[in-house]
């Protein structure tokens, strides 16, 4: 019959408090990464405590799928730092270096200006229309560490979603269909 038939045949065999008590873990699965992640989200101070590159702008130190670690304290940020920013107008975070800070005395606001490692020019082609700079509200977070090429996941899951559906599919049916 084949592993897809066994494995419906396998649900079709369980009682319905079976059925329950498999969905019912499968959620504290879900349930337990979220409060793993918010949890992240708390210690680090970063809305994204981990990351992934997605392009090879700042190579050769940080490659594309690799996983950054992030933290925002609540220190400076100065120049030579690596930090993760949002663009207005952007869904993707960007991962640059920053390479000149402005510190305003009136305000003690900060302007802060960013360029990848590998591109030309800076990053002001990248900010929203008419903005020269970024402020201390786009900043996601400063990398403190990374994995090399562990990102490769997540870059080929968004790229070919079907390989990601059939990924959360399959975990799903093991899930539901596992006799414990």
């Amino acid at each position: 019959m084949g592993f897809i038939g066994d494995q419906v045949e396998s649900i079709r065999s369980m009682q319905v408090r079976q059925v329950l008590a498999q969905i019912i873990s499968l959620g504290m699965i879900v349930t337990s990464a979220l409060i793993i992640w918010k949890g992240l989200m708390v210690a680090t101070g970063s809305e994204s405590p981990v990351v992934v590159v997605l392009s090879g702008s700042m190579e050769p130190g940080f490659k594309r799928g690799d996983i950054l670690f992030l933290r925002m304290s609540k220190e400076p940020i100065r120049t030579g730092e690596i930090v993760v920013f949002n663009v207005d107008g952007r869904d993707i975070p960007i991962v640059h270096r920053v390479i000149k800070v402005h510190e305003r005395q009136e305000s003690a606001e900060v302007d802060i200006l960013t360029k990848g490692d590998n591109n030309f020019g800076d990053d002001r082609l990248l900010y929203a229309q008419g903005q020269l700079w970024l402020q201390q509200h786009h900043i996601m977070g400063r990398a403190v560490g990374y994995l090399p090429y562990v990102g490769w996941v997540t870059i080929v899951m968004t790229e070919k979603p079907i390989i990601k559906y059939l990924l959360i599919g399959a975990l799903g049916l093991l899930v539901i269909t596992s006799k414990d």
